[in-house]
């Protein structure tokens, strides 16, 4: 559980990388922001193509981050708080990219035909050497495969050898020595063929230009696909509106939204969206906060009432006023957190950094070993065949797939629980609320609504049911007593109009007493009822039944008469017995941590079906309680309001805040709700188990694929099955697995939650 205390001497920055390839950059990069001084941790995010950079010093200068990540030979831009991680300038690197493959594959396609349609259409092959002769045939080859590594190709080269000379290879190394070592071959036996061996002079044009716009057909997709997994964000970013009408010389007039300053007036009229977040002070309406806090029915608002910025106004307008603009609103907050969320990294993802840390290197020794066992012991031509089975295992290999196999899936699974109002402050807490055991709740204000209200109301002699509560209620208006204001809000709710009391006392430990509409009234215990002399026989039941379900019961007299019995209590959500139930079907343990005595408590957990309660706790109880759960249990998940439970919520492995609007404490949680749904839980549990699912998916993928596809490039099949993959399938292969795991990933975006 990360705690918040422990975060506020550490600052934090986002750089935009450029040159990232694969996933032997990552431990590349990191290394070289280690060595910076003030740096604490660099976490990069293969997907996003972006570094998170935490700092002990209060303003890091990103000057000495930048240039450590140019020394290490990629591009490095400070990411401000307020772009998102796809901004224009991956459009226009997409749309270049698009068009380089375009023209590869213009240049490639006349290559293919002579070489590939002379061996696979005999008649096509004496047209070739009747029309063209084999010299101009791998002439032409020779010039279109050239155009094609020195324009679209390039970028391997560059990328690749660099990352060479400095013994550090990455993904375009391979592709530039696979492809490179097939064009060079080509090239001797175009040009020089008497310095090979006898029959061996050989063209692989179409191999080499293959290789080239097949892997970046593969790197368009991935792109594509990549830029879809930050699309909750950009969604995001697409609420705030430009503009506000803003108070201005007594005068509302259209301004910039950068303009608008806390305390500003603000007009917000039917159909418009909120430009900042604020408090109403005139005017009402509804509005739909489902884009912030998942939940469908539009909120009333009137007076008093807060509103965030982003949210869309129904058909009703209101003036508020601005209490939090630019970076300090609701959205601005929920953005930088979603963006931190999708940068971080699981536990697991550090194994895979070290496997792919050593995978390139690895794979250039076994393209050398294979060649040198081809060249020694395979058929005749055998440097022909040591060729091939070299290349095609420097093209098969695919640390991509493994670099993306962990990041994609966080960065779609938290995007897709930001858009149900479900708010992951860091990767980690995906893994971790998977493994939780258990899933313990405060109860008041979130198993409970937080407020006593009106629950049972029982005439006990014949009388108008209205005027006996608003009588009631209009004696308990002279009280602060939360009990005392339920019943009044009870007596309103009905409309019943409450008056103040002509008289007022309040007895401690008995009740009040006093008098309305010149009628003396006293409302409370039963041991006081007894004491005025009233037998309590046929009521006694009731009243046993009402307090054993957590009720605070009381008794009303009128006049001298016995009247009602009312009841009071903190009553449940309407979703806290769903989400129990959602939970314990899921194989959680659900535990209730209160404050209050022991009956009021197990009568709750009676009501929900909770397995575990523990009652009469401090603050420090329960941590104490949360302590005991997980020796007994296993790791647990709190849910609490997310500012009086921090100390709880700090010790659980993770913790989970309930709340609405701009009062969610953020920072005391791993994982923050922002509607009232306890469900959310649920299907927090859920999303985190789903995307734990698809990293495993994606991992196997990697792994399998590699494991299984080098041996058969290098021709393991070949002794027994006469199979020998060719650089051009070992290109589509390898693209292909970085493409699946990015599609794979994406089916996150349609788990139903």
């Amino acid at each position: 559980m990360t705690n918040s205390a422990s975060n506020k001497s550490v600052s934090s920055l986002t750089l935009a990388l450029s040159g990232v390839g694969c996933a032997s950059c990552i431990a590349k990069i990191e290394n070289a922001l280690a060595s910076v001084d003030g740096v604490k941790t660099a976490a990069v995010n293969l997907a996003a193509k972006t570094v998170l950079i935490e700092s002990d010093q209060p303003r890091p200068n990103p000057a000495p981050m930048i240039a450590a990540v140019e020394k290490a030979g990629y591009g490095a831009t400070l990411l401000k708080k307020d772009e998102p991680a796809e901004g224009p300038s991956v459009e226009e690197e997409l749309s270049h990219l698009k068009s380089q493959t375009l023209l590869a594959a213009i240049l490639t396609l006349p290559v293919f035909i002579l070489e590939m349609g002379s061996h696979l259409y005999q008649p096509f092959h004496h047209w070739v050497m009747a029309s063209l002769g084999q010299s101009m045939s791998w002439g032409v080859q020779f010039l279109l495969t050239t155009l094609l590594l020195l324009g679209p190709g390039r970028r391997f080269f560059t990328h690749g050898l660099k990352a060479l000379f400095q013994r550090s290879p990455s993904m375009d190394s391979l592709v530039a020595l696979g492809s490179g070592s097939a064009y060079v071959y080509s090239l001797v036996a175009t040009f020089l063929p008497g310095v090979l061996p006898q029959g061996t002079a050989q063209v692989y044009y179409e191999s080499a230009a293959l290789i080239i716009t097949l892997i970046l057909v593969g790197r368009y997709f991935e792109e594509k696909a990549k830029g879809r997994t930050g699309e909750a964000i950009a969604k995001l970013m697409d609420l705030n509106p430009k503009t506000a009408r803003v108070e201005r010389n007594g005068e509302f007039v259209e301004v910039p939204l950068a303009s608008v300053v806390v305390e500003d007036r603000i007009q917000v009229r039917p159909g418009e969206t909120v430009p900042v977040d604020g408090t109403v002070e005139s005017g009402s309406s509804f509005v739909n906060e489902a884009m912030i806090t998942g939940e469908s029915v539009p909120v009333e608002k009137s007076e008093g009432a807060t509103v965030i910025g982003g949210t869309l106004n129904q058909k009703g307008s209101f003036i508020f006023r601005a209490t939090g603009v630019g970076e300090d609103t609701m959205l601005s907050r929920i953005i930088d957190l979603v963006g931190r969320a999708q940068s971080s990294k699981l536990p697991l993802q550090t194994a895979v950094n070290q496997v792919t840390a050593w995978f390139v290197p690895a794979v250039l020794v076994i393209a050398s070993v294979t060649f040198l066992v081809w060249l020694q012991f395979g058929p005749q031509p055998a440097l022909n065949h040591a060729l091939v089975a070299a290349v095609s295992v420097l093209i098969v290999a695919c640390p991509c797939a493994m670099g993306l196999a962990t990041p994609t899936s966080i960065m779609v699974g938290v995007g897709r629980g930001a858009e149900s109002g479900l708010l992951f402050r860091g990767g980690e807490a995906l893994q971790t609320l998977k493994n939780s055991r258990v899933v313990a709740f405060d109860k008041t204000g979130t198993l409970t609504r937080g407020q006593p209200a009106l629950t049972d109301f029982q005439l006990l002699h014949p009388a108008e049911q209205d005027t006996v509560l608003r009588q009631i209620a209009s004696l308990e208006s002279g009280s602060e007593h939360p009990i005392a204001q339920a019943l009044v809000d009870g007596a309103e709710e009905r409309g019943l109009k409450v008056v103040p009391p002509q008289e007022f006392e309040s007895l401690t430990g008995l009740g009040v007493q006093g008098k309305v509409d010149g009628v003396t009234i006293r409302v409370g215990s039963a041991s006081w009822m007894r004491t005025l002399g009233h037998s309590l026989d046929k009521s006694l039941n009731d009243f046993n039944t009402l307090a054993s379900s957590g009720k605070s019961a009381l008794y009303a007299e009128i006049d001298g008469q016995l009247a009602a019995l009312v009841a009071v209590a903190d009553p449940l959500k309407d979703s806290t017995r769903a989400a129990v139930k959602q939970l314990q079907e899921s194989g959680f343990k659900v535990a209730m941590l209160t404050g209050d005595n022991g009956e009021t408590a197990r009568a709750i957990a009676r009501q929900c079906g909770i397995d575990e309660v523990k009652a009469e706790l401090s603050p420090e109880g329960k941590v104490k309680a949360i302590e005991e759960l997980q020796r007994q249990f296993g790791q647990v998940a709190f849910v609490g309001d997310g500012i009086n439970d921090a100390p709880a919520l700090a010790t659980a492995e993770v913790g989970l805040a309930i709340g609405s609007g701009t009062d969610i404490a953020i920072e005391s949680a791993d994982i923050v709700v922002l509607s009232q749904d306890l469900t959310a839980v649920a299907r927090a549990a859920a999303l985190s188990k789903a995307t734990l699912k698809n990293i495993w998916q994606n991992l196997f993928w990697a792994f399998a694929y590699n494991v299984v596809l080098i041996p058969v490039a290098a021709g393991a099949l070949y002794p027994t099955a006469g199979i020998l993959l060719s650089p051009a399938l070992a290109a589509g292969a390898m693209a292909f697995s970085s493409v699946f795991v990015l599609l794979n990933a994406l089916r996150l975006k349609g788990v139903k939650l």
